[in-house]
């Protein structure tokens, strides 16, 4: 489906060569002469365009007191306005109302081309955003961080509490995969704020300066490389919620302007002289200790004090080993669904050993073993000989190896289920010299079963 382009300009050859131009580069246009038209476009034919791009002046009235007008009763798009006169004060109004950009004529048709392309990346990824707060919505409750200990209980009752009261920051602390990622989205979809994005950074994800770019947005030329102008996270997040992963790795000096950011309630682009206002929720959250980061002068104390307005410490899974009863058959259940399997019977004996195994990687490893199983399951039984829990965490394959034939995969979620499929069964192999028949019997499958995978992969077998 074509990208929709909006057009709204009164005069009729510049009208048609704008259509003309954008229709050769890909582009479906709608062109309206009058805002009525417009009206008539968006509202009565119910067009989604992802670019608006008008005039300012049209025979029936400002461009600008139509955006104010309608902006709320349609799909989320850009706004690009076009003016003969450029009055400062046109042009901070449109910046206010959220235009995207502010052009005087004649403007170039490259740098059109190049705000226009920008706008619509911008467009397609904050309808992204705002789809996955629908969906999350009706996804996310405080009855989705399970267990049955008292430790989740108490998580659940303060979920349900900080839900229902507006707070500006919060900050989550646990152990890497103790759930933190899905606290955060329980309190932003099951709050006030659900119907609008949830944007997520991970600071130990980038460096230092591409987190001040992907935090704060640019503008076009603020730095090599910078072709657009690219609204940040904080922007993209307003009237929503901002999740800083592991913020504990955010360097010291965008810690103050993220301070400021927050206290200030408004923040300027690189590159930029105007101050954007928005409003907007953090949710913070590391596995570090902040408190004791803030001793040792790793983290700003200013800033520990302001997201901490509340503090969740999430339980680690060795000292909850009871909401095993509650995981697993949920893990168990949703995998079938997700695998097409049919498992339903867990022997004592996997029991046993799930409740011996100390989970280091918490309730994320435990899910990653329970798919790990669900995947190579033939029936309904769940297959003890696939959890392989070591000391370390790492999975020994094929049990029926010898050791020194034996191979470790990680159980951090760098390979997904068909890496982990196609890895084990092509090392299998090698190991048996291609013989189908000694592979199956080495990772306790049945010869056809194995024939099946070895097809699906390209797999090479012994004639």
């Amino acid at each position: 489906m074509a990208d929709t382009l909006l057009i709204i300009e009164d005069e009729a050859l510049l009208g048609q060569e704008f259509s003309r131009h954008f229709r050769s580069k890909g582009w479906e246009v709608e062109l309206a002469r009058t805002l009525e038209d417009a009206r008539t476009i968006l509202i009565g034919q119910r067009l989604e365009p992802l670019v608006i791009l008008s005039d300012m002046n049209l025979p029936d009235g400002n461009a600008l007191d139509f955006m104010e007008e309608i902006k709320g009763s349609v799909t989320y798009c850009e706004w690009l306005f076009l003016t003969g006169y450029g009055a400062i004060e046109d042009s901070v109004r449109a910046l206010r109302l959220g235009a995207y950009e502010f052009l005087e004529k004649p403007c170039e048709m490259d740098r059109l081309d190049l705000v226009i392309a920008s706008a619509k990346r911008t467009t397609i990824a904050q309808r992204r955003l705002l789809d996955q707060a629908e969906a999350g919505s009706r996804r996310y409750s405080s009855q989705a961080y399970a267990g049955r200990s008292e430790k989740a209980q108490h998580i659940r009752e303060m979920l349900d509490r900080l839900t229902r009261v507006p707070f500006s920051a919060i900050v989550i602390g646990g152990e890497t995969g103790t759930g933190k990622g899905l606290v955060a989205r329980i309190l932003h979809h099951g709050g006030p704020r659900g119907a609008h994005p949830l944007v997520e950074l991970n600071c130990a994800a980038l460096p230092r300066d591409l987190m001040e770019s992907e935090l704060f947005g640019h503008e076009a030329g603020a730095f090599t490389g910078a072709a657009g102008r690219h609204r940040g996270l904080i922007e993209q997040a307003d009237r929503g919620t901002l999740f800083l992963d592991e913020i504990g790795e955010m360097p010291l000096d965008l810690q103050s302007k993220l301070l400021k950011a927050i206290e200030d309630r408004k923040f300027r682009r690189l590159g930029s002289e105007r101050e954007i206002s928005v409003d907007v929720q953090i949710l913070a959250a590391s596995h570090r200790d902040l408190e004791a980061m803030v001793r040792e002068g790793c983290f700003r104390s200013d800033l520990y004090h302001r997201l901490s307005v509340f503090r969740l410490e999430l339980p680690c899974l060795r000292d909850v080993k009871e909401d095993l009863e509650e995981l697993v058959p949920m893990f168990v259940a949703e995998l079938n669904a997700k695998a097409g399997k049919q498992v339903k019977i867990i022997p004592d004996e996997v029991w046993t050993q799930l409740h011996r195994y100390d989970w280091p990687g918490n309730v994320r490893e435990l899910r990653n073993v329970v798919e790990r199983c669900v995947l190579f399951a033939d029936g309904p039984t769940f297959p003890k000989q696939w959890l392989q829990l070591s000391p370390t965490g790492a999975l020994p394959v094929a049990p029926n190896m010898h050791p020194s034939e034996g191979l470790y995969i990680p159980l951090d979620g760098s390979m997904d289920l068909d890496d982990m499929d196609r890895y084990i069964i092509e090392t299998t192999l090698n190991s048996h010299q291609g013989n189908v028949t000694a592979a199956a019997r080495a990772l306790g499958t049945t010869r056809e079963t194995l024939r099946y995978r070895v097809r699906k992969y390209g797999l090479r077998e012994s004639a």
